[in-house]
């Protein structure tokens, strides 16, 4: 009996103390702890979300939402260059990313559009805006732009999440599938940052700049959970949706993306036929860093053509 309660112990015991070994988050995201974060913060219905916006008050508001998990100072680039061009631009962290907070929470589409609902409603923006989506943000952008075709003016789509993912089952398992994902997946994500980029070389300091946000609890649950939702994603009915409220769309994609092909263009290009498309040559996922020049100049062309019907008073 002493052998079995032995052999028992050690089952228990080691994947435990393994996951104190390997599990990143050590400390609690509060206000303390958000102190000398970029930006400023706002307390919404799930929690606080952390937001920069910059540019004159009366600009034309544009709105960057970043990707799966790399917050968003992801669109540095963008941001400054629609500030520097007299628009009103607003860049936040995700619940469960950056410096917001990580609530237990269901981390789908309806869940993400009531951050940016609230978010826009807690800065008194009502006109439609300019909404910029990457990666996993095209997903978010994408649900909000088809449940408020009212509020989007444009919708910029950049290398965008466009097909509901495969979830192998034992991730969905809800003990073991969290134990795997926390001790395998999580830490192993900042060495995977550098591959969005084809030459990675030319961007130093990037998995580093990753690592900050992965002390605070609930940061790889909220990653496992968006996962888990995106299986269960009609991404072609939420396109259908843009269509029909003719809502303009810029596609634009990184010709030697690794991380979600140029194929996966068609997705979007076939439902909304109307899509503006631009494939940029010589970059990866990550295509207004790699090439900002002609990332730049085809945005501004783009919202030029859908220009703001009239300035709020």
């Amino acid at each position: 009996m002493r052998r079995l309660l032995a052999f028992v112990a050690f089952l228990v015991l080691v994947p435990l103390g393994y996951h104190v070994y390997a599990n990143p988050e050590r400390r609690t995201l509060d206000a303390a702890a958000r102190r000398g974060a970029p930006g400023r913060s706002v307390t919404l219905e799930s929690g606080v979300t952390q937001y920069e916006i910059a540019g004159p008050d009366t600009g034309r508001v544009a709105v960057l939402v970043h990707g799966f998990s790399v917050p968003s100072y992801i669109w540095d680039s963008t941001f400054y260059a629609l500030s520097a061009a007299g628009h009103r631009v607003v860049r936040y962290d995700l619940f469960g990313r950056g410096w917001s907070d990580r609530p237990d929470a269901g981390y789908d589409g309806p869940f993400f559009e009531a951050q940016l609902t609230g978010l826009l409603d807690s800065l008194g923006i009502t006109e439609p805006v300019d909404l910029f989506g990457l990666s996993f943000g095209g997903f978010v952008a994408a649900q909000f732009a088809a449940e408020h075709p009212e509020r989007v003016r444009t919708l910029v789509l950049v290398d965008p999440l466009t097909t509901a993912s495969d979830v192998p089952m034992i991730l969905k398992t809800p003990v073991i599938g969290s134990y795997i994902w926390q001790v395998q997946a999580v830490p192993a994500m900042p060495a995977g940052q550098p591959t969005d980029f084809l030459h990675p070389e030319q961007f130093p300091g990037w998995a580093e700049r990753y690592e900050p946000q992965m002390q605070y609890r609930g940061f790889g649950r909220a990653l496992r959970r968006s996962r888990l939702a995106l299986s269960e994603v009609n991404f072609p009915a939420t396109y259908a949706r843009i269509r029909d409220a003719g809502t303009p769309v810029l596609l634009v994609w990184g010709k030697q993306d690794r991380t979600l092909p140029i194929g996966d263009a068609e997705n979007v290009t076939r439902v909304i036929t109307a899509t503006e498309f631009f494939a940029v040559d010589s970059a990866g996922h990550l295509p207004h860093l790699e090439q900002t020049q002609a990332f730049n100049a085809r945005m501004f062309s783009f919202l030029a053509a859908h220009p703001r019907v009239s300035a709020p008073e």
